[in-house]
């Protein structure tokens, strides 16, 4: 195949693999095994560019293994436990505009095709078939297809149902009150994989502060949500906004005044909430409310930046303290208009000042006055106003010490004191209510809001369960090594977690079927599934009792009587794959399921089949913004695929960043990459179709090879750590400069050089074997009529290695450089071009630099021992500043292989090379020479290994 046409070429390769079944894992021999692993898809959407990279990441590594003559097995299966897929579907039957778009404009969906879309399995088979499983396929991704399966399988519910009854019987699984993101939509709790915007929101418990006040003749508490209790005393003011719906409701038997949100949030969790009247929040503008800890009456002003919907939708204001409080005070008090449109004195709103609470060292009596005058902050609509508030809020938290009125909570700093503080009036004047950190949506469009309820949850925060997950963290290769404090970390706040849902596709939980088993809570162990997928579907679905599974993992002995013949059986292929050698996962993964992963392999396997390593990876970013399924702004790995062809796709994903690192989908670049693949494939093609050569070699092949040897040690510790752009660009872009440097060096068309080019080629397409399959297989082929993947990973041949070499072309790649800087800079055509090595007695000045140390005054002491050198005065001195710094720079295998170096010898051989370079006579001389030649009298300028040179 002369021409590179990649479609043409990995049409070929995929169906020869294809018919060979190349990529199917079977237990057999003695070879060493790679279990590696990604999370399966969720095809509630195509699969675009992004997650084509996080798919070939663990393939690159599946095919480094193989090459190094591991068994590798890299299943995949499919995930649609849960709502997204059912929302999804019911978003195309009610004809959402936004759901049609992305269906036929981003993932090309025909008209006559979304009818079978109308049934969850329908929707999810469309993508798993014509977008996942044909994109993997495209990429060449090395995946043994007969595991695949889907998680609503019988026989893998029937797995699951094992998981979570173990679990129960061991005390992990527990039913009680949980606060829970519920969807007010679906009705039902939903988890981080069912939530469209919001997914890192946290739960956060308000203290609700009781004000008191009278409405319509009735008493009613009016509770007002802060994150800062002890900020109580210094309350002067608060806030409704006037135009929303607000409602008094008997909240536990309590008249309550909050807004028709608040109630319903309440409701959900586990209040006894009974709504009795209905107002707008004018109702209680220009009202005044009782503080429940100081008894003071405050004023309630309007205000358009309150949201009723969040928390109870009235708020209590503290400008002496919270520099957001302190601007709306003034902006209040400047508004006259306003105030009187609502009954207001603006009289009443001016005599408003802020009360202090606290002392803070830097600040001034009102802190967040002084923030905001320090940081020229005049309008509440200032950007900057929030950092500023957060700096303040930390400063206070950390070093704020309460005043006299606090009792025996004076003088405590906020950090220290806040809880007990809170604690003593919490059923005295203070409540408590669950609100988000920010808004939450469901992939259905609902609202998801804070609700307790009696659900069964998975107990993260027992103590020994704890400490089996931070052991298998301890035990294992996370890679970066910087994720590692981030797992212990998760499993340090990790408490309780909500485990089921009240519909959805899934696994029925075991002894209540009106309830699901959740998406991330499902898919913790599935791995241990891939290694007898393909072999348990000719068990009877009945007969996957709790035993069989015990059997199957756990051996014969864990179960009573005799052991199913078949579990034990298909224990050996459990056995020959576990553990997990590598979970490749995405970095935003590490808070829950990268993390539930270790838990639940800790404690229902035995530390030796716990998860070996896990590599995380970046974000992708589309032309510089995130890519966004739902948005449409995504590349489809079909098209991209079909205009640069998979191999480009494969080696600009691997070599744009780390796996761990985020990476920009740039057509321009990706454009480049296929150029400089193509412009490969030439000139390998023109290696193939040369004569083979000899072994007949000279110092430019000596060295170009030394320089592979490098080359393979660089790129073989890379893969070992999951490096992709560093072995990627090791083998390709550097050993590409290498060999630029060579055809300057060489006539390629010597026995030698046409030998050192097919030796280089055939080893640097095993190198790129991994990354570009497709065509390292062909080129391979053609080469030696084997492909790259049946050829074994390359190893260092000590018989290459060759340090002297290296220094030697080294020195003349220096002076090249050298000669053409003086070229540039003088823009010069040269004649003659005079080369001086430094003279002997400077080479005893270095040795003496490397027996002293870089201490100069020792050096000089050493130096100015010797009477010869003596007489040399400022040069000496001079010299040895300059080769401190030579010696500093370096290391002690480098100084010895440039000790063993003739340096004008390796001028003299390269004398022919500079000519040719330069189309000029090369005369090379010793400072110190009897012949030396030096018309400008710049011979002296030498140094050791940094020749002086003079151009005529």
């Amino acid at each position: 195949m002369s021409e590179y046409d990649p479609q043409e070429l990995e049409s070929k390769w995929r169906s020869r693999w294809r018919e060979q079944g190349r990529y199917e894992a079977d237990p057999g021999g003695d070879e060493e095994t790679t279990f590696v692993t990604v999370p399966y898809p969720y095809p509630s959407g195509g699969m675009h560019i992004g997650h084509a990279r996080t798919y070939t990441v663990p393939d690159v590594y599946a095919r480094y293994r193989r090459l190094q003559g591991d068994s590798v097995l890299f299943p995949i299966a499919w995930h649609v436990t849960g709502t997204p897929i059912i929302g999804a579907v019911e978003r195309l039957k009610k004809g959402e505009a936004e759901q049609l778009d992305v269906l036929q404009n981003t993932y090309n969906v025909d008209d006559d095709t979304l009818e079978s879309l109308e049934t969850p399995m329908g929707y999810a088979r469309h993508f798993i078939e014509e977008h996942y499983k044909q994109g993997m396929q495209d990429l060449g991704l090395s995946i043994d297809w007969r595991r695949e399966f889907t998680t609503n399988d019988d026989r893998y519910s029937k797995f699951i149902t094992w998981q979570y009854e173990t679990l129960r019987d061991r005390g992990l699984l527990e039913k009680g009150l949980h606060p829970v993101k519920y969807c007010t939509n679906e009705d039902q709790p939903v988890t981080t994989h069912d939530i469209l915007e919001g997914e890192e929101a946290e739960f956060q418990e308000y203290t609700l502060v009781e004000f008191g006040t009278e409405l319509d003749g009735a008493d009613v508490t009016v509770p007002m949500a802060t994150l800062r209790p002890e900020t109580v005393r210094g309350v002067t003011n608060a806030y409704i906004d006037p135009g929303a719906r607000y409602v008094v409701a008997s909240v536990d038997g309590e008249h309550w005044f909050v807004s028709e949100q608040a109630a319903e949030k309440l409701a959900l969790q586990g209040r006894d909430v009974e709504v009795r009247h209905e107002y707008d929040g004018e109702a209680l503008v220009g009202e005044t409310v009782r503080n429940p800890i100081t008894g003071d009456d405050v004023l309630v002003l309007p205000a358009d930046f309150v949201d009723a919907d969040n928390a109870t939708g009235v708020v209590m204001s503290v400008p002496a303290h919270s520099p957001d409080d302190y601007l709306a005070l003034q902006e209040a008090k400047a508004d006259d208009a306003r105030m009187e449109r609502y009954g207001v004195d603006p009289a009443d709103v001016d005599a408003i000042e802020p009360i202090p609470i606290l002392a803070i060292e830097g600040y001034g009596e009102i802190p967040a006055k002084t923030a905001v005058e320090e940081s020229g902050i005049e309008s509440s609509a200032d950007p900057a106003l929030e950092e500023v508030t957060q700096d303040l809020y930390n400063a206070e938290f950390n070093s704020g010490e309460l005043l006299e009125g606090y009792g025996e909570f004076a003088g405590g700093v906020v950090r220290d004191v806040r809880d007990d503080f809170k604690a003593q009036y919490v059923g005295n004047g203070f409540d408590t209510m669950q609100e988000f950190s920010e808004e939450v949506v469901c992939r259905c469009g609902g609202d998801v809001e804070v609700a307790k309820q009696d659900t069964w949850f998975l107990r993260y925060n027992d103590a020994d369960w704890k400490g089996k997950a931070h052991d298998a963290v301890a035990r294992m290769d996370a890679i970066p090594e910087n994720t590692r404090e981030q797992y212990d970390h998760t499993i340090d706040w990790l408490n309780e977690w909500p485990c089921i849902r009240n519909y959805g596709l899934g696994t029925r939980l075991p002894w209540d079927d009106e309830f699901v088993i959740e998406p991330l809570s499902d898919s913790t162990i599935y791995m241990a599934y891939y290694t007898i997928a393909h072999r348990i579907d000719d068990v009877p679905v009945e007969d996957l009792t709790r035993e069989f599974f015990d059997a199957l993992f756990y051996g014969a002995d864990a179960v009573a009587g005799d052991a199913p013949e078949r579990a034990l059986d298909l224990r050996e292929e459990f056995d020959h794959w576990y553990p997990v050698d590598y979970r490749c996962s995405a970095n935003d993964l590490v808070n829950n399921h990268l993390t539930f992963f270790l838990f639940h392999h800790a404690e229902l396997f035995d530390p030796d089949n716990w998860p070996e390593g896990i590599t995380v990876m970046g974000m992708g970013l589309l032309e510089g913004e995130k890519m966004s399924s739902s948005k449409g702004h995504v590349v489809l790995p079909g098209e991209a695929i079909s205009t640069y062809g998979a191999d480009t796709v494969r080696f600009f994903l691997m070599n744009s960043a780390e796996p761990w690192q985020d990476y920009d989908w740039r057509d321009d670049q990706v454009e480049t990459t296929q150029n400089q693949l193509q412009r490969f494939w030439r000139r390998a093609q023109e290696i193939v179709d040369a004569p083979e050569g000899a072994k007949d070699l000279v110092q430019a092949d000596r060295w170009l090879l030394a320089r592979l040897q490098e080359t393979v040690d660089t790129v073989t510790e890379a893969m070992e750590g999951f490096e992709t752009r560093t072995a990627s660009q090791a083998a390709f872009y550097n050993l590409e400069e290498d060999l630029r440097w060579y055809r300057r060096r060489r006539d390629l068309d010597a026995p030698g050089a046409r030998w050192t080019l097919r030796h280089v080629l055939e080893t640097r397409l095993k190198l790129l074997a991994p990354f570009t399959p497709f065509l390292a297989n062909e080129l391979h082929e053609e080469l030696t009529g084997e492909p790259a993947e049946d050829a074994g990973w390359p190893a260092v041949d000590d018989a290459f290695v060759d340090e002297g070499v290296l220094v030697e072309e080294r020195l003349v790649e220096d002076l090249t450089a050298d000669v053409n800087d003086i070229v540039d800079v003088t823009d010069t055509d040269p004649d003659t071009v005079r080369v001086y090595a430094a003279a002997d007695w400077k080479y005893d000045v270095l040795d003496t630099v490397r027996d002293v140390g870089s201490d100069v005054g020792q050096v000089m002491s050493e130096v100015m021992s010797d009477p010869d050198l003596r007489e040399k005065g400022d040069a000496v001195n001079d010299l040895v500043q300059e080769l401190v710094s030579f010696v500093r720079e370096r290391d002690a295998e480098s100084l010895d292989a440039l000790d063993a170096v003739d340096e004008r010898s390796v001028y003299e051989n390269a004398a022919d090379f500079l000519a040719r370079e330069f189309d000029a006579d090369v005369q090379v001389y010793s400072e110190d020479g009897d012949d030396v030649v030096d018309p400008a009298e710049k011979a002296d300028r030498a140094q050791p290994y940094r020749p002086a040179v003079h151009i005529e």
